[in-house]
């Protein structure tokens, strides 16, 4: 189990914390279950600027009288579907199963929620509910991921990078002129998905070439049982030991004519047509890194290729199979340099895995009487101490990073919501 914060490093869960936990949302994918979940900070220091925020309505700065404002942090959490009964002692320890939507409403068990996505929402439901007393109010997948992009690319500063040459290099996106564009989601397979607008978006495309293909395929071939096991045994490995290169069919030249490199793979794995080898005479790290490779190519051909199909200009991805990692970005960003002629770039998330669990985080609504879901609202260092924030709310919703990678940030939230306890807001 991971807990992340908004700069990609991981933070330790303190199942002991007095933080209030308000809302929380799960996307349960066929290889992994990731959670966001909203903690109001309870123990912020004193300012005489900032009021304190009680069960009572809480008049925010805009006038507003039926909104108030929580100060805390989003944690992200992840957990291999195979391991579920982790992910539910972690709920349980939390105790993050009170703070589902509409839980204040009624004191019975059964009607407790949270919202919850991916296919995993239907599939475990049951156990869910049986462990926990939980109801997973499911939220459509597609639109879960196309919610949680949005918000990422609208609120969250550094969240778009591009990895060339080893470097990362991060992107500022013009908001004006973000639609349309293509969504590339890579999760146990691949979804391609067209947005052209807040709720506006088809998914045009896909392969089953994906995480799933590759851990699957790992698992058969090495003796690797994770996927961050067969990430890191490729990090050793050299493809060009197993793949058939255009090299190796031009006497090492290249094919200049048609503008492939010699070095370019003509067929992955190929070379073991030719070889008088078995299985066990190939090393893994080789296996894993060519497998790596082929995934890898394939996503960013495709990715491009529908993107030229609808005249985008900007592709994203997103999906827990790139993790951060320098050869799989590397490789994804070639292809689509390759095959684009220069003319586009891959785009990565640093979210790239929370996309549904965001989306379906943005989906919560106070009941049928208030259509307005949760907001997280632009904040600034407050004056007096570099250790507190205060409230600003704008068009904008930008969100920040703190010291220990969790994500500060403001929630707008309907009057009616219930606070447990005494928050006070630095």
């Amino acid at each position: 189990m991971e807990v992340k914060g908004i700069d990609g490093k991981l933070e330790k869960s303190d199942s002991t914390s007095a933080d209030e936990i308000s809302h929380l949302s799960i996307d349960i994918g066929g290889s992994l279950i990731k959670i966001v979940y909203f903690s109001t900070n309870s123990k912020c220091s004193t300012n005489d600027e900032a009021p304190t925020l009680s069960k009572e309505r809480q008049e925010v700065p805009n006038g507003d009288l039926n909104h108030h404002i929580l100060s805390g942090r989003l944690y992200f959490v992840k957990f291999e579907t195979s391991k579920i009964e982790d992910c539910i002692k972690f709920l349980s320890s939390k105790k993050l199963q009170k703070c589902g939507a509409q839980c204040h409403h009624s004191h019975a068990v059964d009607k407790i929620k949270i919202k919850a996505t991916g296919g995993g929402a239907f599939k475990f439901a049951d156990l869910f509910k049986e462990k926990l007393g939980l109801t997973l109010d499911k939220v459509e997948e597609m639109e879960s991921l196309v919610t949680g992009a949005n918000f990422l690319l609208k609120a969250a500063n550094h969240e778009v990078y591009t990895y060339i040459g080893g470097q990362k290099e991060y992107v500022q996106i013009d908001q004006n002129d973000l639609y349309p564009y293509l969504l590339v989601n890579i999760g146990s397979g691949v979804s391609m998905i067209k947005v052209d607008g807040d709720g506006k978006f088809q998914r045009v495309s896909g392969t089953s070439v994906g995480g799933g293909t590759f851990l699957g395929l790992g698992k058969l071939l090495t003796k690797c049982q994770s996927f961050d096991e067969l990430l890191e045994l490729s990090h050793q490995g050299n493809n060009r030991v197993i793949d058939m290169l255009v090299g190796d069919i031009y006497g090492g030249l290249d094919y200049s004519k048609i503008g492939l490199a010699s070095t370019a793979i003509a067929s992955s794995f190929g070379k073991a047509i030719s070889e008088n080898k078995e299985l066990e005479d190939y090393k893994p790290e080789d296996i894993a890194r060519s497998l790596l490779r082929m995934i890898s190519n394939n996503i960013g051909q495709i990715a491009y290729l529908n993107a030229l199909r609808f005249g985008l200009k900007r592709i994203f991805l997103g999906g827990f199979f790139i993790r951060d990692h320098a050869y799989t970005m590397d490789t994804i960003s070639v292809a689509v340099d390759f095959w684009s002629k220069g003319e586009a770039k891959a785009m990565f998330l640093r979210h790239e895995g929370f996309l549904g669990a965001l989306g379906a985080f943005m989906n919560y609504k106070d009941g049928s009487t208030d259509p307005m879901p949760p907001q997280l609202v632009e904040q600034q260092p407050a004056k007096r101490s570099s250790s507190c924030i205060v409230d600003r709310i704008h068009n904008s919703t930008r969100v920040q990073e703190n010291e220990n990678g969790a994500t500060d940030c403001r929630l707008r939230v309907s009057s009616s919501f219930k606070i447990y306890d005494e928050v006070k807001r630095c």
